[in-house]
């Protein structure tokens, strides 16, 4: 058997355990709305931990990650300085948004606002913002997964094939099996991606230089400007990075994903418990870390950064470990998927559809016109992915530009009353299209800031602004619990 035949065959068996385990998980509960969006509000500290972790630990971290150490240097860095804050933020933010839910029986983020503020177009605009946001955050998941299976076959099997096959499988699982099916498939995910982050970020440095220590030494002779301020770039300073990890820190939880698994919780202790232990998932970053800048001094010249883990691990070891990797990669890739897929597919059923334009639409109809709209974001996806040459970090920080400007709208809306609809509204607005201008017209950074920092500034000063001109407006999340958001 052929090299590529070995690891393909490791990496279509791992898929294949994954989606049984997808569609399984489906059939032991009937999937009713509150069940395919929320998992009945039943999830442990277990569950949430695997489900928010499938999210959160993607194909940004296991190729996105080690791509930018090789390609740009210091200004990856600013991945380690932003989770720790991320989960403090989650830590005060994430139990009341869980109270709200509970009591107004929310499903998805458009639903707080429109519960706190009392407006649909409001949730509608925060809908339609969130589903355009996530369409980037997929978009990396499926160009990832056509760099594993392209690189792990030997190149016998193009992007385009890999991301049309394995989201047909991804697609229909969510379909069946909604967020229990994503969070069962994330336990054999992190086994295999802890398995690999730790394995491979250890093991390459010591076999090409015999440690980490020796192997930073020789980046530093080959490339001493390497691990410092901008790196191997001309404009990603330390405001950019500053302000790139505030950015991401606010914006982490507000991914209608993230916003939305708070629901899933059975507690809001359930959430701060998480936000306690779940930074120890963060050990895979500096791994792969050390997985570029190996690549950058063994395999100089790749034209994309993102190929350096897999083409190590190619170089490395033999086929059936490749194979192994790429498995654990495909699943990082279709964990997160899958949840994407789902929160944009609720989003425009629930907020868009129903509450703008058929508000008699049962919770049945909603869940099926989203199991519809599943079948449509992915294919939008893959359209975006097959024509897209943006690297995977690049792709992240687009979505987290617009995603950070719902945190204004969050945070005012859980603890002061006098945020106002119009406020948060023009905020919103302005902040997010601010965001999508600079990132879109390559003007990032903008003066040595984030562009999405930026627009996260010029948002809060809108809202606050309007809010103060406007009239006081009930506090609603205080006011009588809703049958239905």
């Amino acid at each position: 058997m052929s090299a590529s035949a070995v690891a393909l065959t490791m990496i279509f068996g791992l898929v294949g355990v994954g989606t049984a385990i997808g569609f399984y998980a489906g059939t032991r509960h009937k999937m009713t709305l509150e069940q395919w969006t929320v998992g009945g509000r039943g999830f442990g500290v277990i569950l949430i931990w695997l489900l928010m972790a499938g999210e959160i630990y993607t194909t940004f971290t296991f190729l996105g990650a080690s791509g930018w150490a090789y390609s740009r240097g210091g200004p990856a860095l600013y991945i380690m300085g932003y989770q720790p804050l991320a989960f403090l933020v989650s830590f005060y933010i994430l139990p009341p948004v869980w109270e709200a839910g509970r009591k107004h029986r929310m499903q998805t983020q458009a639903d707080f606002f429109r519960v706190r503020y009392g407006s649909k177009y409001l949730a509608a605009l925060v809908a339609l913002l969130g589903v355009i946001c996530i369409v980037p955050y997929l978009q990396l998941q499926l160009t990832g997964l056509g760099i594993i299976v392209e690189v792990a076959s030997f190149g016998a099997i193009g992007r385009t094939p890999a991301m049309l096959c394995a989201f047909t499988l991804v697609a229909a699982f969510v379909f069946f099996s909604g967020v229990r099916g994503v969070a069962w498939v994330s336990v054999l995910k992190d086994i295999l991606l802890l398995f690999a982050a730790l394995f491979v970020g250890i093991a390459v440095p010591y076999i090409y230089f015999g440690g980490i220590g020796p192997m930073f030494t020789a980046v530093i002779r080959a490339h001493p400007s390497h691990l410092v301020m901008p790196g191997a770039t001309k404009n990603l300073g330390h405001s950019w990075y500053i302000s790139s990890v505030f950015m991401t820190a606010v914006g982490f939880f507000m991914w209608p994903q993230n916003f939305g698994a708070s629901y899933t919780a059975k507690s809001g202790d359930t959430l701060r418990r998480n936000a306690v232990v779940m930074p120890l998932y963060s050990i895979t970053m500096p791994l792969m870390l050390f997985v570029g800048l190996t690549a950058l001094m063994v395999i100089p010249g790749l034209s994309n950064g993102d190929l350096s883990l897999l083409t190590l691990v190619r170089k490395t070891f033999s086929p059936w470990f490749l194979g192994l990797i790429g498995g654990a990669g495909a699943l990082t890739a279709m964990v997160p998927s899958a949840i994407l897929i789902l929160t944009a597919a609720t989003l425009f059923a629930k907020n868009i559809c129903r509450d703008l334009f058929a508000p008699d639409m049962t919770d049945r109809g909603v869940a099926l016109l989203a199991r519809v709209t599943v079948l449509v974001v992915t294919a939008a996806a893959l359209v975006s992915a097959i024509h897209s040459s943006l690297s995977l970090v690049s792709l992240l920080l687009v979505g987290y530009a617009g995603v950070a400007q719902f945190f204004p709208g969050v945070v005012l809306g859980l603890f002061s009353k006098r945020a106002t609809q119009p406020g948060v509204f023009a905020g919103l607005a302005t902040g997010f299209a601010v965001a999508m201008v600079l990132m879109l017209s390559q003007r990032d950074p903008f003066h040595g800031l984030n562009a999405g920092f930026l627009a996260f500034c010029i948002n809060f000063m809108v809202t606050g602004i309007v809010s103060y001109c406007t009239p006081a407006e009930p506090y609603r999340l205080d006011g009588p619990a809703a049958g239905s958001a």
